[in-house]
């Protein structure tokens, strides 16, 4: 399961996400490791190692689904203990099988579950007997792990499942010995018609407050060098080092970087030194050897809030290159900080996000 352990590795540049779990590996000893599991199909257990290579560690035990009595086990630096008698869920099929169900939700692809269900559907839609066998063996190729968590009913589990299958007369996995009756099959067939409804209900409800996330594939602010004044600048605009001047406290700047270095230092009187700087480059060298601003790293975020405010108010034609990026989310760049740019994905980006509160005011300035 992945619930909300998501976690990310860079490979060229591109951050792929990834989850984890625990696992055993045996290294003479068994270790109990962390597992991470990544969308491109890449998994972690002591090195990256394909979903292949991997199955061929898990049949060979280098990855262990079976704990022997007596056998020395560690948890690094944590503990050491011995195994006494154990008892496992796992084997080395559901564990792959598993794996690869995690690989699929990682890829927003329909894993064992979403695929039974699907052929559960295409059953209730056409009730032939060929149609309950393919749904039945979507429904044996989830992990026997997983199977009681298919209908997302922590009351009934899996059993109306189970029961349709089946069909009359049929027997069910948790009652082999018990024939399926007609009573039992006529419930099982409500159930799905219930559960139908809760499903279309569902999804017809609209959040209150909109989506979550950004509708818009994500925009890349990426580093450009140097940046001249034009009359269709596109995303170039949105960069703090773009030539568009801003006015503070009766000082004009000639761009948002010059002005943030400026009012980063503590002496109010060398600011217009940064003002005829030649370069951001220079402004920042200007700041590297000036005394900080008291306080400064708690109000920096408000200071650039500010800046970015009076830049967009000032120029209107920027701000409209801010309006065209719509409700994308707004990576930022910036290789000399790791607080303002995305930094390969371990950054905070604040400019971005900045950006993005300056859109959502721009938006809400505009007449109707």
């Amino acid at each position: 399961m992945i619930g909300n352990r998501i976690t990310y590795r860079t490979a060229d540049g591109v951050r792929v996400p990834g989850t984890w779990r625990h696992a055993f590996l045996r290294n003479f000893d068994y270790h109990l490791i962390d597992l991470f599991i990544y969308a491109d199909g890449l998994v972690d257990c002591w090195g990256l190692v394909t979903l292949e290579e991997f199955e061929k560690q898990v049949r060979s035990g280098r990855v262990a689904t079976e704990l022997p009595e007596g056998a020395e086990a560690s948890a690094h630096q944590l503990a050491r203990w011995t195994f006494g008698p154990s008892r496992t869920w796992l084997t080395p099929e559901i564990l792959v099988a598993e794996i690869r169900d995690t690989i699929d939700r990682l890829n927003r692809r329909p894993d064992s579950t979403e695929r039974c269900l699907a052929a559960v559907d295409a059953f209730l839609a056409d009730p032939t007997e060929e149609r309950r066998d393919a749904a039945r063996e979507a429904y044996l190729a989830v992990p026997v792990t997983q199977r009681h968590y298919a209908l997302g009913d922590m009351d009934h589990k899996d059993r109306p499942l189970q029961i349709l299958l089946a069909g009359p007369g049929g027997v069910t996995e948790g009652r082999p010995d018990e024939e399926v009756s007609q009573e039992s099959y006529d419930w099982a067939l409500s159930y799905f018609e219930e559960r139908a409804g809760w499903i279309a209900e569902a999804a017809a409800r609209v959040p209150a407050d909109g989506p979550a996330t950004g509708f818009a594939p994500a925009v890349h602010l990426y580093e450009s060098y140097p940046l001249k004044p034009s009359d269709d600048p596109g995303t170039k605009a949105l960069r703090n080092e773009f030539p568009a001047a801003v006015e503070v406290d009766g000082v004009t700047y000639p761009t948002v970087t010059h002005a943030y270095w400026a009012l980063s230092v503590a002496d109010p009187a060398v600011r217009a030194a940064f003002a005829a700087a030649e370069s951001t480059f220079a402004a920042r060298d200007l700041a590297a050897a000036a005394d900080r601003a008291e306080g400064w790293e708690a109000s920096r975020t408000a200071v650039m809030a500010r800046l970015l405010r009076a830049k967009f108010t000032r120029h209107p034609e920027l701000a409209r290159a801010l309006l065209a990026t719509g409700d994308a989310t707004l990576v930022y760049n910036d290789s000399d900080s790791a607080f303002w740019g995305d930094g390969h994905g371990k950054g905070r980006n604040w400019t971005g996000r900045l950006l993005e509160l300056v859109r959502s005011e721009l938006h809400a300035g505009q007449p109707d």
